[in-house]
């Protein structure tokens, strides 16, 4: 018998750090850095980059609901973003770097709007929160040296981590 999986599709800012709190989880079979949203096929990160492409970075993960729930994601990507910032996600800004969740069924689209129902009531954020809920679109893979980056290159990852502002701003506002 073989196991059923669904795909999830995550906007967080730059596609390096949202690979790693997702990794090595039962139930996360794959996770994949990618680009969705935009209107150009097959871009490459300078297309992205550039914002031509109109592509956000993405983490697109397959996973095994039975095993881990798309609402066990959704607890896992909120901490990781600034639902509040729309020009980017901490040290990489323009429009590649928003945040986004891309649904893939109703259900999904249901999960997420309430989680970031939630979050606005709470309180949590003296702003609005700006993360979109978006249809799926195609997901293309971005390029090899891209895919695993906090495993290939852990020095250079934990500094660009280190400067991002990311774990600072995940301690003050998500503890």
């Amino acid at each position: 018998m073989s196991e059923h999986l669904e795909l999830a599709t995550f906007a967080g800012g730059c596609f390096w750090c949202m690979v790693q709190p997702f990794d090595e989880i039962p139930g996360i079979e794959n996770i994949v850095s990618g680009y969705s949203g935009g209107h150009v096929e097959n871009p490459t990160y300078e297309d992205v980059k550039s914002g031509r492409s109109g592509h956000y970075e993405v983490v697109q993960i397959t996973y095994n609901p039975l095993k881990f729930t798309y609402e066990r994601l959704l607890e896992l990507y909120w901490p990781q973003i600034d639902p509040t910032d729309d020009g980017g996600q901490f040290q990489d800004r323009g429009e590649s770097y928003r945040t986004a969740i891309f649904y893939h069924n109703m259900h999904q689209k249901e999960l997420a709007e309430k989680t970031k129902a939630d979050i606005t009531d709470s309180g949590r954020f003296n702003k609005p929160i700006v993360t979109k809920i978006l249809p799926a679109k195609p997901f293309y893979p971005a390029e090899d040296y891209h895919q695993d980056f906090y495993k290939k290159s852990p020095k250079e990852y934990k500094e660009d981590r280190e400067k991002s502002g990311r774990d600072e701003f995940i301690n003050n506002n998500w503890k």
